[in-house]
């Protein structure tokens, strides 16, 4: 038997071969000539310096080094999808015998713990440290640049480091992602001017609402979605439309904005999925890396149009208003960084869990952050803002487990071709 391990962020392979005096299950084709003795077998072990480990003992450390390196690198992708790699190792195995490691369900639990605590860690940070900046700052054209300034230095660093691998860049792949990137760009900023309009809480309630826009878009396109994905829609509207009309902060900029941040990333979604149809060999992280340098590209130029003017009076405000240049500074790289940081915790968080508990868990992320944002800063809520909060949150909700049960035939479909 050839067992074959291996390790998401080691090059490290390990082979064992069992030790028997005699054969077993061997096939008739062998020629005598070819069986070896124990001594000679053994020897030739020692000599090549192969590992003698059990097979079983190889499963556990896999498991056990897999999580460990997870647990040091909670950045770090796969570039190759898991299914593949435990294809590999059953393939490596002539007799058949299953090779993927068992985890237990504490491991399991521990593992979504863990994805969904960076991931949401990170999210919150970011809300948090904008919302601090455009306070004192309120140019969120600027701070959007930077924050995909740092994503492209992040990602740069990356590829210059060969700590991720390098994709493959043809004029073709840059057209191809020149609309994508464009609506990203879109959606970006018209988050972060909603942010500086309105509370952190109702941007997020207005942007949980992009399940319209997505159904809306897509059927226009031609895509057909079951009456229980429309009917999950209407308490998202619903909800949506309370929390603004009870909102202490409203803004109708605000507002506005928020809904076009949905349709900017709704249009990003669809318009990849048919313009990005050759290039599927790019690996999540690549392809948002690419979109950010392109979306600086965009963003920068109308930026210093819009109000570049403004920028050196309102940095002088704003180190009055805060007193130490230090502390903004530090707002600021932070903003940038972990805005980078929970996208990319995003893909993994896609890579390491099924589509139907990332949905659930993208649901979670927006209430953990609306909690978060009114705790940090005391923004009143009316009872019926936070109903009308809850009933849009419950729609996203719905609106996931409907679009889920009707992904699972497509997905069933695909697992036994």
């Amino acid at each position: 038997m050839l067992s074959l391990n291996i390790f998401p962020s080691s090059s490290s392979v390990t082979f064992t071969k069992p030790n028997h005096n005699f054969s077993i299950n061997a096939s008739p084709i062998l020629k005598p000539n070819l069986l070896i003795n124990r001594s000679h077998h053994e020897s030739h072990l020692k000599s090549s310096k192969l590992s003698v480990t059990p097979t079983s003992q190889i499963q556990n450390l896999t498991t056990n080094s897999r999580y460990f390196n997870r647990f040091l690198h909670p950045f770090e992708f796969s570039t190759k999808p898991r299914n593949q790699i435990f294809k590999a190792v059953s393939d490596s195995n002539p007799e058949g015998e299953s090779s993927a490691p068992i985890t237990s369900p504490k491991s399991i639990n521990l593992k979504l713990a863990l994805v969904f605590g960076f991931w949401y860690f990170q999210n919150i940070v970011f809300n948090i440290y904008n919302k601090k900046v455009l306070n004192f700052f309120p140019f969120p054209w600027l701070l959007a640049s930077f924050q995909l300034f740092v994503g492209s230095i992040w990602m740069l660093s990356l590829w210059s480091l060969k700590l991720q691998p390098f994709p493959k860049i043809s004029k073709s792949f840059i057209l191809a992602l020149l609309g994508p990137a464009l609506f990203h760009t879109i959606g970006h900023i018209s988050a972060c001017v909603s942010f500086s309009k309105v509370a952190v809480s109702f941007t997020h309630v207005i942007k949980s609402a992009e399940p319209v826009f997505s159904v809306i878009f897509s059927s226009f396109l031609g895509d057909k979605y079951p009456i229980k994905v429309w009917l999950s829609i209407l308490p998202i509207v619903l909800g949506c439309s309370l929390a603004a009309v009870t909102e202490v902060s409203f803004n109708v900029q605000g507002l506005w904005c928020a809904l076009i941040s949905n349709v900017g990333f709704v249009l990003r979604n669809i318009y990849s999925k048919r313009s990005l149809q050759n290039f599927k060999e790019v690996n999540g992280l690549n392809l948002y890396g690419v979109i950010t340098i392109l979306s600086l590209l965009y963003l920068f130029p109308v930026a210093i149009f819009v109000e570049g003017s403004q920028w050196i009076p309102g940095y002088y405000k704003a180190l009055e208003a805060i007193g130490k240049p230090s502390t903004l500074y530090i707002w600021v790289l932070v903003s940038g960084v972990f805005y980078h940081l929970y996208n990319q915790s995003s893909y993994q968080a896609l890579d390491e869990i099924s589509p139907l508990s990332f949905s659930v868990g993208n649901t979670m992320k927006r209430v953990v952050v609306i909690v978060s944002s009114v705790l940090v800063f005391r923004n009143p809520v009316r009872p019926l803002n936070g109903l009308g909060s809850a009933i849009a949150i419950l729609g996203t909700f719905l609106y996931s487990q409907a679009t889920a049960a009707k992904k699972a035939p497509k997905i069933e479909g695909e697992k036994s071709s």
